[in-house]
C-alpha cells in the first residue's frame, strides 16, 4: 500500500499521465481518519483546484499531520491514519465521473531531498541500520511494516531463540509492529522481576547470576519481506562503570527507535528567575530580614550531555536521524520521560578519519524541573 510521508510534501497531480485536455478544474474528497479502513472513513475535507496549462496538483501532507499524534511511555506502539481520495475533474466546466477511492497510509515520516518527490520509505525494516548496538540484557525492539513484513527471527550461532509471525491489519494502529523478546517491555533484569509481580532484592550473588546468565541472548536478527530476508547483526555491550541510557526517537520512517548512550553523562541544572522590588517599610522603619529583592516566580529545567561509547560508522545515519526527530524520550530509573535533542549540529565520524567513533549529544528535558501544570 502507498504511504504518505506527512514530514515530507505529497503531491497529487491530475493532468499527468495520462494528459487531460481541456481541463478547467478538480475537486477533491479528503478522508483522514483512524480505526478500520473504509468501515470508520470519516473527516471529509473538500478541496478545489483550477487547472493551469490543464494540470491541477494537490499538496496533502499537512492536512495528514494534524491528525497524528507520536506517544510513548515505555509502551512501543503507533498510530498511522488512513488518507483515502477521489477526485472529480472538470472539462470545460463540465463535471465528469469521480474517479475511485485510492486509499493510502500516513505515516509520521519523510523523506531527504535527495530521495525526490513523493518517496514511499518501503522497506518492511522501519530503520535505516542493519548493524544493532543495545546494551548487554536488553531487548532488541524492531519496527517493521505490517503489510509487507511477514516474519521476525532471532538466532544465536545460527540457533532459532525466537521467531514472531506477522500478519497484514485493516486497523490504523497495526500497520507498524515491534517485534521484541522481552516481557512487558522492560530493558532490565530488575524491572522484568518487578513488572512479573516480584520483589527484587540486589545481593553480590544476584548480580554474578546475572552476569553469567544474561537474558535474552541473540546475535543476529532476520526480517522476511516481500522482498526478499533482511539481515541484522546484533552487539551486545556490557557497561560497569557508567550507567547507560536509552533514548527513544521518531526515526525517518515514522517508527519509535532506541539508541544508548553507554558512557559518561553529566547533569546540568538551569534555573530562571522573574523578580520584583517590593516595600518594606512599615510605619517609618522596616525589617531587615525581609527581602528587599523579592522573587516572583522561580523554576528550573534540566540538561544531560550523555556520550555513546564506540559505535559502527553506519550509526552516523541513525544519529542524524535523532537530530531530525521531533520527538524524543528517555529512560531514566524505570520512567519515560520526553526531551528535546538541544545539540544543533553533528560532525559525521568516520572509522578512517576518527579511528573510534563516539558522539556527544545535549539533550534537555521537555518540562520544568517544578510541577506548574495547571
Amino acid at each position: 500500500m502507498s504511504k504518505i510521508n506527512a514530514r515530507s510534501p505529497y503531491y497529487i497531480t491530475i493532468g499527468v499521465n495520462p494528459t487531460v485536455a481541456n481541463l478547467t478544474q478538480v475537486d477533491m474528497e479528503l478522508y483522514v481518519y483512524t480505526g478500520t479502513q473504509t468501515t470508520d472513513r470519516t473527516n471529509l475535507f473538500t478541496l478545489t483546484s483550477f487547472a493551469i496549462s490543464n494540470v491541477v496538483t494537490f499538496e496533502v501532507s499537512e492536512i495528514v499531520r494534524d491528525y497524528i499524534l507520536n506517544t510513548f511511555d515505555g509502551d512501543y506502539a503507533t498510530d498511522n491514519v488512513w488518507v483515502d481520495y477521489r477526485t472529480t475533474s472538470y472539462i470545460q466546466g463540465s463535471a465528469q465521473t469521480p474517479t475511485a477511492y485510492t486509499q493510502l497510509t500516513g505515516f509520521d515520516s519523510y523523506g531527504f531531498f535527495e530521495d525526490g518527490a513523493n518517496t514511499q520509505n518501503d522497506s518492511g525494516l522501519l530503520q535505516s541500520n542493519t548493524k544493532v548496538v543495545k546494551l548487554d540484557d536488553a531487548p532488541a525492539v524492531i519496527p517493521v511494516d505490517t503489510s509487507i513484513t511477514t516474519q521476525v527471527t532471532y538466532e544465536l550461532n545460527g540457533e532459532l531463540v525466537y521467531t514472531k509471525a506477522i500478519t497484514s491489519s485493516n486497523e490504523n494502529d497495526e500497520q507498524i509492529e515491534y517485534v521484541t523478546n522481552t516481557i512487558n517491555g522492560s530493558d532490565e533484569f530488575e524491572d522484568r522481576v518487578i513488572q512479573d509481580g516480584g520483589t527484587f532484592e540486589g545481593s553480590s550473588c544476584l548480580e554474578q547470576f546475572a552476569n553469567d546468565f544474561t537474558l535474552f541472548d541473540f546475535d543476529t536478527i532476520y526480517v522476511d519481506t516481500t522482498d526478499g530476508v533482511i539481515k541484522l547483526t546484533v552487539n551486545n555491550i556490557e557497561e560497569c562503570k557508567y550507567d547507560p541510557y536509552k533514548v527513544t526517537f521518531v526515526n525517518k520512517f515514522g517508527a519509535l527507535q532506541d539508541l544508548w548512550f553507554f558512557k559518561r553523562t553529566n547533569e546540568v541544572l538551569t534555573t530562571k528567575t522573574e523578580k520584583f522590588k517590593r516595600n518594606i517599610v512599615v510605619g517609618g522603619s522596616y525589617d531587615t530580614s525581609r527581602h528587599q529583592q523579592k522573587i516572583l516566580t522561580k523554576n528550573g529545567s534540566e540538561k544531560l550531555t550523555l556520550n555513546t561509547g564506540f559505535y559502527p560508522e553506519e550509526y552516523n545515519e541513525v544519529f542524524k536521524q535523532m537530530q531530525l526527530s521531533e520527538d524524543c524520550w528517555i529512560e531514566i530509573n524505570s520512567q519515560t520521560l520526553p526531551i528535546n535533542v538541544s545539540s544543533s549540529s553533528l560532525n559525521y565520524k568516520t572509522h578512517l578519519n576518527d579511528k573510534l567513533i563516539n558522539y556527544t549529544i545535549e539533550i534537555d528535558f521537555a518540562f520544568d524541573t517544578i510541577n506548574n501544570i495547571r
